[in-house]
């Protein structure tokens, strides 16, 4: 690469960073205009300032405890997800390879993935029992259904080409499945996987808040409970960045599979 094509090269990447770095300032700007205005004279509007908020997750991330309340919620991210693709994925395959079973299952599937997660909280405390149980069980519900439309869509979209080639030259349906259908379903399981993602970062906080001990969920109710709002503040923050990073890790998957990088 040239002088000159490196030089543009660095000043695209810049203004491709520029306009995110903005929004977050203006977002940053309407927070502490809220507290200095919503909030004017209020001791407890004083306690939820950026100011507060900055200083308090400069001291937790100094510390132990917000680590190890984000790696418990991590492992049951992973638990969640893995459990989800064990059953979402050959249900996917089923459902976009299979017509009888998709008009089978396509209404109750509809119908199951519009109930809120968090709504089968207490059946599935009754049923497992307080503790890890229930919160992986909540975040694998909320993350199967995207994993079974996404593959079930890549099975639709393969190219019937495809599929007469790898039967002309003999292949039988193992090697179909494994030869054709994974390489071709990949791109939309990964979008799957992203979207199933969101949903348990989203399902996830508020189902440690009920019966588990640690989580950044329980970690929010413990510094409500101490009040300490400045923590309470800054963990919000931190999962708002620890979220993001988990998004963009799947979005870099998608793009290098893509061959987008």
């Amino acid at each position: 690469m040239s002088k000159s094509a490196s030089h543009r090269h660095w000043v695209s990447r810049l203004k491709s960073l520029a306009w995110p770095l903005l929004g977050l300032l203006l977002a940053l700007a309407c927070w502490w205009l809220a507290i200095r205005t919503l909030g004017r004279g209020s001791l407890m509007a004083a306690r939820f300032t950026p100011e507060a908020a900055w200083r308090a997750l400069v001291e937790m991330a100094g510390g132990f405890d917000i680590w190890q309340h984000a790696w418990a919620s991590l492992r049951r991210v992973v638990l969640g997800l893995g459990f989800a693709l064990a059953v979402g994925v050959p249900l996917g395959l089923l459902v976009g390879s299979w017509k009888p079973f998709d008009r089978l299952s396509s209404v109750a599937f509809q119908f199951l993935r519009m109930i809120s997660p968090l709504s089968w909280m207490p059946i599935a405390v009754m049923a497992l029992g307080v503790g890890e149980a229930p919160v992986v069980f909540l975040v694998s519900f909320a993350a199967i259904w995207p994993i079974v439309l996404n593959v079930a869509a890549g099975v639709r979209a393969i190219d019937p080409l495809w599929l007469a080639l790898a039967e002309s030259v003999g292949a039988n349906r193992r090697e179909t499945l494994w030869h054709v259908t994974v390489p071709a379903v990949a791109t939309h399981l990964l979008t799957g996987i992203r979207l199933a993602i969101g949903l348990i970062w989203v399902v996830l906080v508020p189902a440690e808040m009920l019966g588990v001990n640690a989580g950044l969920g329980y970690y929010i109710l413990d510094t409500r409970d101490r009040m300490a709002y400045g923590e309470l503040m800054a963990t919000i923050l931190f999962i708002g960045v620890l979220g993001f990073l988990l998004d963009w890790l799947a979005r870099r998957a998608h793009s290098a599979w893509l061959g987008e990088d």
